[in-house]
């Protein structure tokens, strides 16, 4: 048989770091504090309320835009978390995951040659879900070692090709936040303009030292303009159900469901019946970022001991920490060695550029039990 004429849509795209780290991290029995995701169980009440669930026959589609009350519960604490009060029937879609939700905010959107501002290091899915619709990533570095942005580079990229502008606050890798004087530049640059704003906050309960998440959920001007979201499986330690939800004004939303109904069409149903009870209960979100900020300050007090120099985390699963003190070794060079001589997997965040930018920054998951923290902490001191 002729071998078949294939024209990729992402060419320049292979096998993530997170499933290189993953699998060299089990191969060589390594810690794995690479990937995000808790290795300590979910909540034992939200294991019996979808078991529940399936025992009361929610166990076929549900609405295509997402189980009802679970949308309704959804809008109630958004009003009580950021005082906007959004229409659960017009405003609310829940997906199979937050990654699939940023996906179709993109795809229902973007038109070929539309230029999307990108800030960098970036979550992975990001430049191949604006390239396969066939726009342009318009790359800008946050400015290290604190990664905030330079809105006057910002400016200075705008062009009439410019259709969103891509955010994310609490930021993976960094664990770096957006501030009140972000959102006000971010008013005054998008006001009067067609730029549409999609807002990745999927960590928004996990946020430290008593900051404020400047959600865009805030903010009627910009909530207008923009696209916003969530991850349940994040959040509440279940990533492996892949549920989120995405929140818009009404047109945008429109135009969302048009590609979600030929895609996904509806999430399990199970899950959604689960969250909608578990979610009556406030403290389910209120208490989860001190749950893994104690996790963070367990962590950094173990790596006090070590060579490593840690970074801000403001938020989310992550801590970056340099390693100059150490090595002068390029980051992927020096993450694959330390998990086979040391037996601990983090990612190099110059994994997050398109660039390969390497300032010797690795990345740790501390969303780990505690033992979990220790053993690696200890190991990493050896180094």
């Amino acid at each position: 048989m002729a071998d078949l004429l294939i024209k990729s849509k992402l060419p320049r795209v292979g096998t993530t770091i997170f499933t290189v780290m993953s699998s060299l991290a089990a191969e060589v029995g390594a810690v794995n504090l690479g990937q995000g995701f808790p290795d300590f169980p979910m909540s034992e009440e939200l294991e019996d309320l979808v078991t529940q669930a399936m025992k009361d026959g929610y166990n076929q589609y549900t609405h295509m835009n997402g189980f009802p009350a679970l949308r309704e519960v959804l809008a109630e604490k958004i009003q009580d978390l950021y005082g906007r009060v959004v229409n659960p029937d017009t405003q609310i879609t829940v997906t199979p995951g937050g990654t699939y939700a940023i996906y179709t905010a993109l795809t229902s959107m973007l038109q070929p040659g539309d230029e999307v501002i990108v800030f960098e290091p970036a979550y992975d899915s990001y430049i191949p879900n604006i390239e396969i619709n066939g726009a342009v990533a318009v790359r800008i570095d946050l400015k290290f070692p604190d990664y905030h942005i330079d809105w006057e580079e910002v400016k200075k990229r705008i062009t009439p090709k410019t259709r969103m502008i891509l955010l994310n606050t609490p930021h993976n890798p960094t664990g770096s936040i957006l501030g009140p004087k972000d959102i006000q530049q971010l008013r005054e640059l998008t006001a009067g303009t067609d730029i549409l704003i999609h807002s990745d906050e999927v960590y928004e309960h996990l946020i430290f030292d008593g900051a404020e998440h400047c959600s865009i959920l805030r903010y009627p001007d910009l909530l207008e303009r923009s696209f916003v979201s969530f991850s349940f499986g994040k959040v509440y330690h279940c990533t492996g159900w892949k549920l989120g939800y995405s929140v818009a004004a009404p047109a945008l939303m429109q135009e969302f469901r048009k590609v979600h109904q030929f895609n996904c069409f509806s999430s399990h149903t199970p899950s959604q019946v689960a969250l909608a009870r578990f979610l009556k209960n406030k403290d389910s979100y209120l208490s989860l970022g001190g749950f893994l900020q104690k996790k963070r300050d367990y962590f950094a007090s173990f790596m006090a001991g070590s060579r490593f120099t840690p970074l801000p985390s403001y938020g989310s699963y992550f801590q970056l920490y340099k390693y100059d003190r150490i090595s002068d070794e390029a980051e992927k060079d020096f993450a694959i060695r330390i998990t086979k001589e040391y037996g601990v997997a983090s990612i190099p965040v110059s994994a997050f550029y398109q660039s390969g930018k390497d300032d010797r920054v690795v990345r740790f998951c501390f969303a780990k039990k505690e033992e979990t923290l220790q053993k690696a902490a200890e190991r990493l001191a050896k180094i």
